[in-house]
Parts: structure tokens; C-alpha cells; sequence
């Protein structure tokens, strides 16, 4: 991992080198925030990113200027761990490029992939905020730049700042509603049922397409869908049995949509 700060106005990474306006309640109000042209950030494009997030939406350019000033840059390479179940959370991190895995390995050493966050996804907030440790390890699925906020500034601008505040309980409910949908899964679902709503998501995702080439491994996918690579493969083989798709390398094709919907249901 290689980590840098982002060049701001300030030379150093501290609460006491921050101008005391920023962490207090004006400094988030339009009329008396210090203001920040593009010209003062090397990094701009990172307000601009920033800004498109849906954690950061509605912030103006003051507020996200405040935010780019806590970043902390971070790389991983393909496959580097990015934090281990169990270690102290002192941060939460958001993608902005490459993909981040989060999983959690049984005693057998059975991995099941939690969720994969991409580009404008942000992680790690609960255990961040509510001070234990992490319940899940995070794992570089390629190449990654993320940027970190350490815990303890960033809950004083949440004290400060309600469209923050709001933002972030909109993510948690989305995280619940998620993993909620993943025990529903997980529980009450075979793998077959599992593999028709991936295939419909990632569908979805190439706005309906019915060419669905696989973004990540057949072993990250069993791991996803919480089953084995085995298991896996006599699930696709059914349903290309069944002529609901067919498959060429790493592509899936879905040749019977509606025969996918109903085994989603």
C-alpha cells in the first residue's frame, strides 16, 4: 500500500494545523466559509469527484475543499489486503478507482464475498463510527486508489453539518438493506435462484444487456453467490442445458429472459 497526502493549503495532517473555522459549525454555512478556489487545489478534480459521491451529494465546494483537506490517498496493488477482519477501524474509505472486496473466510477456510465496491462507493462507515474493530477483511480486486478520512475528524464535521449526517444514515440503510437481501439469499435461496439474480443484476448494470461478460473470477463468483466453484459450474451448466444461457469463456449470454426472471423469483 502506498499512502500520500493530498496537497492542499495546508502543509500538514492535523486537527490543530486545520484552520479552527473548519471544524466549527460556520465553516459549513454558505455566507461564512472560506473560501477555496480550484486554483488553491492541485487536486481539484477531487472536489469535483468527491461531489458526485452519494456520501458528499448536495456539499458545496467550501465544505467538499474541508474534505479534500482530510483525505489521506491511498494504492493498493491486485490482491493486497486493505485491512483484516479484527483490526482497530480508524477510518472508513471511499473508491475512487479500482474495485475493493469485502469478505469474510470461515474456519475452513471458506471465503464468502460480502460485497465488491467500485468507483464512488464508500466502506467501512459502521465500525468506523461505532469504534470496534472491523467485521469483515477488504481485499484489492485490481489495481485501487482509495481515499481514507480518519475517524475522529470526520465525526466533528458530522456534529456540524446535518447534510452530512443525513447522507451517511442513508448509507447505512442502504449497507442494511443489502446485507439484509444477502441472508434472505444466503438462507432461504439455492444456487441456481442466487446465479439468475446476479445475471439479472449485472444485466441491469449494462442496461439490460443480454451479452454479460464477467467483471470478476468464477471463484470470486461462487465466493459472492456463497457456494464452491463446482457448485458453480453445475448451475451454469444447467441453465445452458436448459437454454437460458449459454456461455463463451467469460461471457454469458441470456437467451431466455423470461425463464431467468421466474427462476429469480
Amino acid at each position: 500500500m502506498t499512502e500520500f497526502a493530498v496537497p492542499s493549503s495546508e502543509s500538514s495532517f492535523s486537527k490543530s494545523s486545520l484552520p479552527e473555522s473548519s471544524f466549527s459549525e460556520s465553516s459549513f454555512s454558505e455566507s461564512s466559509a472560506a473560501e477555496f478556489s480550484p486554483s488553491e487545489f492541485p487536486f481539484s478534480d477531487l472536489l469535483d469527484f468527491l461531489g458526485s459521491t452519494q456520501l458528499f451529494d448536495g456539499l458545496d465546494r467550501n465544505q467538499l475543499a474541508i474534505l479534500v483537506q482530510l483525505a489521506r490517498c491511498q494504492t493498493y496493488e491486485r490482491g493486497e489486503s486493505i485491512f483484516l477482519q479484527g483490526d482497530p477501524a480508524e477510518g472508513f474509505f471511499v473508491v475512487r478507482s479500482g474495485r475493493v472486496k469485502i469478505f469474510q473466510v470461515s474456519a475452513n477456510g471458506r471465503e464468502q464475498i460480502l460485497h465488491i465496491f467500485g468507483e464512488g462507493d464508500h466502506f467501512a462507515e459502521v465500525p468506523a463510527f461505532d469504534g470496534q474493530c472491523f467485521p469483515a477483511s477488504a481485499t484489492a480486486l485490481e489495481s485501487s486508489e482509495l481515499l481514507f478520512f480518519p475517524r475522529q475528524f470526520f465525526l466533528a464535521l458530522l456534529e456540524q453539518n446535518p447534510s452530512l449526517t443525513i447522507n451517511l444514515l442513508k448509507s447505512l440503510a442502504r449497507h442494511l438493506r443489502r446485507f439484509s437481501i444477502l441472508v434472505d439469499d444466503l438462507s432461504l435461496r439455492e444456487v441456481p435462484e442466487r446465479l439468475a439474480s446476479y445475471l439479472l443484476k449485472r444485466s441491469a448494470e449494462l442496461e439490460n444487456s443480454d451479452r454479460l461478460p464477467l467483471d470478476i473470477t468464477k471463484g470470486q463468483l461462487a465466493a459472492l453467490l456463497g457456494t464452491i466453484p463446482a457448485t458453480l459450474s453445475r448451475a451454469l451448466y444447467k441453465l445452458s442445458q436448459d437454454g437460458v444461457i449459454t456461455t463463451e469463456g467469460n461471457v454469458i449470454y441470456v437467451r431466455d429472459r423470461a425463464a431467468l426472471e421466474r427462476l429469480a423469483q
